[in-house]
């Protein structure tokens, strides 16, 4: 483990979200304001390290590290003398440092699997450790052959996620453990930034706290796999919580944007899964509060614009739309048996038909009840599936509650109107194998899973309200669902995640052995600062 590297991550993260947010009015609470500027700072670092590339100065961990200490510093030393710090231990704080247990929770169960072996699973992983190698020494993420695509995520591809990996490998000398940790590290504070999210969206701290914890143990949201979607989620929270700070301040549209353009510069398909996703939380958003959200609505055009840096700039290189759709696509067409079909994308129309496909995506397939119902302790290892029976029960109490009582929570409780919107959403995507169109329908759960946990959280209430006529308490039936949710989509999600999982072309038995790819942990290690050995 480096010390220094994740020292540096968090100084400089933090440091870009104090920067873009210390102008605005903030949340209240020292631990919230300053949690939720790690996830403005992630989305800054990404459109940073764009600009940066653009204008050809070296992604170097010290250039980073001076824009992000700049203003903090200069701010720091202009008001240290009226700064004081009174810490109690308030509901709203207890609750957080739950959240924290959570986030700890979720590390340490991501970080085990990634490190119970020395080697990267599948073919991804690979992929990415080459890319962070390469911006680890030559601080660019622009190919080196003009014209040609040399890496399979970095140019035309959006560099985001490689960026952030290669930055960090900077720090230490191992490839390894940097991607493994690094990426535990950002899916799992997506659980502290959701909370903090959840909470001002639904206006109640005790249904965002059930809702982090049902998001920390479903299966479906994301696993250590290594890959640029594990981004994605992460950067979804600090996106609607700008766009919900933006009523207390509107000025909150400058961090808003650029949050948004992270998420559309993390991948392709995704950006196009996120543009539907934020369309229908604004949408609906307007339709329930029945007034039009201006700012809401700049700041995702605005991060729409501040996107074209990349994918503007890269179509020029490439020559063209239809380049940049064939490079970046990746898309594969299917017939009912799951073959390949196609593979040629020549242009956007092929991209489009291609990524529409209701089969697109490697591992899609018509889910059936019991991959929702029965969560399972073998899984697949790039976007597990299933929500277990307490979350499934939990979910339909909830749809069924709304539908039922559908006047009183457009009325009192709008944040759910919208939940459900996006929860219809994100199945119907999960459910893309069985429709006209799809979009990586299997890509779709880790989203899927967002909604679902608003969802089983209300599910809980509406539960409650009636556990005094079943002969329950309150506290007991909670206690109930707590056990529950762990023993039916807790333990399945920690054993999938900290099972051994194996590479391509990999034999098992080889690999625990002492064969096959665990050789690659005997090759000398970086130098300091990313120089290599000879």
């Amino acid at each position: 483990m480096s010390i220094i590297s994740i020292i540096y991550f968090f100084v400089v993260m933090w440091g870009l979200g104090f920067t873009s947010s210390s102008f605005l009015k903030n949340a209240d609470n020292f631990l919230e304001r300053n949690l939720m500027r790690l996830g403005i700072g992630l989305g800054s670092f990404i459109l940073l390290s764009i600009i940066l590339n653009l204008l050809h100065i070296p992604l170097s961990w010290w250039v980073f590290l001076l824009i992000a200490a700049a203003y903090p510093a200069y701010w720091f030393s202009k008001n240290y003398s009226k700064l004081s710090f009174r810490f109690k231990l308030t509901k709203s704080n207890l609750a957080i440092f739950v959240v924290l247990g959570f986030f700890i929770f979720s590390l340490f169960m991501y970080a085990e699997g990634a490190f119970k072996y020395p080697w990267l699973e599948d073919d991804d992983p690979w992929f990415h450790a080459i890319g962070a190698k390469y911006i680890s020494i030559e601080k660019t993420a622009f190919t080196p052959i003009p014209g040609e695509k040399v890496f399979g995520y970095v140019d035309p591809y959006p560099p985001s996620y490689d960026i952030i990996m290669g930055v960090m490998l900077q720090t230490n000398d191992s490839v390894n453990w940097t991607l493994k940790f690094f990426n535990a590290l950002i899916i799992s504070l997506g659980i502290i930034f959701f909370y903090f999210f959840a909470n001002l969206f639904i206006g109640d701290r005790n249904k965002a706290l059930f809702a982090a914890f049902v998001l920390t143990v479903i299966p479906s949201y994301l696993s250590h796999f290594i890959w640029s979607h594990s981004l994605v989620p992460t950067l979804y929270f600090p996106v609607f919580y700008s766009m919900l700070m933006i009523s207390k301040d509107k000025r909150w549209v400058l961090p808003s944007s650029v949050l948004v353009a992270a998420v559309l510069m993390a991948t392709p398909t995704q950006a196009v899964k996120f543009g539907f996703f934020l369309l229908i939380f604004l949408g609906i958003k307007m339709l329930v509060e029945k007034r039009f959200l201006l700012y809401e609505t700049l700041s995702g055009f605005f991060g729409l614009l501040l996107s074209l840096l990349w994918w503007g700039h890269a179509a020029l290189r490439w020559g063209g739309i239809s380049a940049i759709a064939s490079l970046t696509g990746g898309a594969k067409a299917r017939d009912a048996s799951g073959n390949v079909v196609s593979t040629v994308v020549q242009g956007p129309l092929d991209f489009i038909r291609n990524i529409f496909d209701p089969l697109s995506g490697s591992a899609t397939r018509p889910y059936t009840f019991e991959d929702f119902f029965i969560a399972k302790s073998q899984n697949m290892i790039n976007n597990p599936i299933g929500w277990g029976v307490f979350i499934t029960i939990l979910v339909a109490v909830a749809v069924v509650g709304m539908i039922l009582l559908f006047r009183r929570y457009i009325k009192e409780e709008k944040w759910a109107i919208i939940t459900l919107a996006l929860f219809v959403y994100t199945f119907l995507g999960v459910n893309g194998a069985r429709l006209p169109v799809g979009l990586f329908a299997f890509r779709f759960w880790m989203l899927l899973a967002i909604p679902a946990s608003l969802l089983a959280s209300e599910g809980a209430w509406i539960l409650s309200s009636y556990s005094k006529k079943i002969g329950i308490g309150k506290v007991l039936l909670f206690a109930i669902l707590v056990i529950g949710l762990l023993f039916t989509s807790g333990i399945q999600k920690y054993n999938v995640n900290t099972a051994y999982w194996f590479s391509s072309g990999l034999n098992p038995q080889q690999a625990l052995q002492g064969e096959g790819l665990i050789w690659l942990s005997n090759l000398p290690k970086d130098n300091w600062f990313g120089h290599v050995h000879l």
